[in-house]
């Protein structure tokens, strides 16, 4: 059977003010970063979402595009009729007959105007996609400046801290493997509690430098002997006594 290693109090609030340091320090290279990858990641939504809007308003040019080859076969197909009745209107013979070529007659010149007005109608509304579609690839245009420049100033502050990040992020996993199983888990919880990701904090004027809450006097004597592990009652993070935070580089 495997021995589960003991950890004295001591360990356990040397190992966690350690894990404490490289992820404030971690904090920090994500501070140099700011809200750019957010901005970033927005500006790829929005641009995507324009992009979107372009394609639609295409397909809806190319529906109107086939409308019209349609309308000008139909309008061809109308002179080609209005040319074999004129033809056929020097042979009749008889009223009747006349009458009823020149119904056809007057059925194909109506054909056409129709075919042509719907050509027309649909060439304006081309036209006037046509604009909303260059108006939204301008947009495009200019949210994809914003986005290469963004992404420069990104990746530039991303080569400076590369090396550091990867380091920090090598001595976390060791760290991480000295620490007290249920005392990582607590301060993962806590970290992601507060903004700021602290959750060991020292002993400031007689209280928490995390909330400032004051703390009893019991309380700061433990925390200074480093005979008990103390949470405060109020925010929940771990207390430590300045001399542990100076010793541990923090």
């Amino acid at each position: 059977m495997a021995k589960v290693k003991e950890y004295s109090i001591q360990e356990r609030l040397e190992s966690i003010c350690k894990l404490q340091k490289i992820d404030s320090s971690m904090d920090e290279i994500k501070k140099l970063r700011g809200q750019l990858p957010v901005e970033v990641k927005d500006l790829e939504d929005e641009i995507a979402g324009y992009q979107t809007r372009v394609d639609n308003v295409q397909e809806d040019i190319s529906r109107i595009e086939d409308y019209i080859k349609e309308r000008k076969r139909n309008g061809k197909e109308a002179k080609e009729n209005l040319k074999k009745y004129e033809k056929q209107q020097n042979d009749v013979k008889n009223s009747r007959e006349y009458e009823a070529i020149n119904k056809q007659i007057e059925q194909s010149e109506l054909d056409i105007k129709e075919s042509e007005k719907d050509i027309l109608a649909a060439q304006a509304q081309i036209e006037e996609r046509e604009g909303k579609k260059a108006e939204t690839q301008a947009i495009i245009e200019g949210r994809n400046e914003v986005l290469n420049l963004k992404n420069e100033e990104l990746k530039t502050i991303q080569n400076e801290t590369e090396k550091e990040e990867a380091t920090l992020m090598k001595s976390r996993k060791k760290a991480e493997a000295d620490v007290f199983p249920r005392l990582l888990a607590s301060y993962d919880k806590i970290r992601n509690t507060f903004r700021n990701g602290l959750a060991v904090v020292p002993v400031e004027r007689d209280s928490c430098g995390g909330c400032h809450s004051v703390l009893p006097p019991q309380s700061q004597t433990d925390i200074r002997l480093r005979k008990k592990l103390t949470i405060c009652e109020h925010c929940g993070r771990i207390l430590v006594d300045n001399d542990l935070i100076a010793e541990m580089g923090l």
